[in-house]
């Protein structure tokens, strides 16, 4: 079995659907890349067991189909090297022997037989699917990830969830200590449906959608789900389990309304956080007639900041304690020039959102508070 293939479009295939791939696997052939050519299309399949990624790529010449196994790693550091040429494949069917021929040399690897490979599963047939172009669904994956919690005892929480209606699609994360709740009226189901996606495949949606144009289907069942693309396809194990009712925690009617520059806000963060607790990243916020006072202090280290910062507010003076960190993420992840918090009191939740909503989105941020000592 002989085959020619660019190695530019091969790497750069191989490099996208290697991210799939963990450092240590329970079954060796996960370690693996899988080959299958057929009537000219090179298909190349990378699993962890839990997701799996399928891509293709259009071969020169090859004069016979089949199937084969060949260590991502090696294969991967070794073309890394090779500028734009034509890759000459050469796999003896018996003994699995890899040869690829370029310009000024050729490798000579193992391969491994195709049929350990296990296969992705099917989608049962009282399966939903919905399409979401590339850009929104990006946009959403973007500004909710950062959200999501790592908590081995509630698994719900190690995603986003995907809340599907007849008139819109929202995205929602949360860790307990901060919320994102994103709404696009540009993509929407048929019914009411939902999902759990976990963070690694979302995290590989992320690397491969700005390559990406077009509309990705969405299609899936109780357990899995699949998201075909342009040039790539996704099939990923969901997390089962009930998510929270997300709405029920986001305070409805916050008086106290702070309208504040975004950027301005995260420079004094940035800067005042440094002298803040290492271990617990407290910031004070204290909120004044067109002002906000942001300060922090380590009394370990007798270090402190403080910042003034001009702002609109005009309700009663207050202090609210957030962990910066958490705070600097949330501005990080709106994109408008100003945003609004809005407070209730001390020890309720802040509700963060754009000064002006994009078109058709609706993005809301919510975070718990940190207790003052004073």
């Amino acid at each position: 079995m002989n085959f020619i293939v660019s190695s530019t479009a091969l790497f750069s295939h191989l490099q996208a659907v290697s991210r799939v791939v963990n450092s240590k696997n329970a079954l060796p052939i996960l370690d693996c890349f899988l080959f299958e050519l057929q009537e000219g299309t090179l298909t190349i399949t990378a699993s962890d067991g839990e997701t799996t990624m399928i891509t293709s790529v259009e071969v020169n010449e090859s004069d016979a189909d089949g199937r084969f196994a060949v260590v991502s790693r090696t294969l991967l550091d070794a073309l890394k090297e090779i500028p734009e040429q034509p890759l000459s494949f050469s796999i003896n069917p018996d003994t699995l022997e890899i040869v690829v021929q370029y310009q000024n040399g050729k490798y000579s690897l193992m391969g491994q037989h195709a049929d350990e490979f296990p296969l992705s599963p099917a989608l049962s047939g009282n399966a939903v699917q919905v399409n979401m172009v590339a850009d929104v669904l990006l946009d959403g994956i973007n500004r909710t990830a950062f959200a999501t919690a790592d908590d081995e005892l509630r698994p719900v929480m190690n995603g986003i969830y995907f809340d599907i209606t007849s008139e819109d699609i929202t995205m929602v994360a949360s860790d307990g200590h901060k919320l994102v709740r994103y709404k696009t009226s540009s993509a929407k189901g048929d019914s009411r449906a939902a999902f759990i996606l976990a963070k690694k495949p979302a995290m590989l949606m992320k690397n491969l959608l700005p390559k990406e144009q077009g509309v990705v289907s969405v299609e899936f069942d109780e357990r899995n789900a699949v998201f075909t693309m342009e040039n790539y396809r996704m099939v990923c194990r969901l997390i089962e389990g009930r998510y929270p009712n997300y709405n029920s925690v986001i305070p409805q009617n916050n008086p106290y309304k702070v309208t504040i520059d975004r950027m301005l806000f995260l420079g004094a963060l940035r800067r005042v956080s440094i002298f803040s607790s290492q271990a617990s990243s407290l910031i004070k916020l204290h909120l004044q007639d067109n002002a906000m006072v942001v300060s922090g202090q380590d009394i370990d280290f007798s270090t402190s900041a403080e910042e003034t910062l001009a702002c609109q507010y005009a309700g009663a003076s207050m202090s609210i304690g957030f962990k910066s960190t958490f705070l600097i993420d949330i501005l990080n992840s709106i994109s408008s020039d100003e945003v609004v918090v809005e407070l209730a009191d001390p020890s309720r939740a802040g509700v963060i959102v754009p000064a002006v909503q994009e078109e058709n989105k609706n993005l809301l941020m919510l975070l718990m508070p940190m207790m003052l000592n004073d």
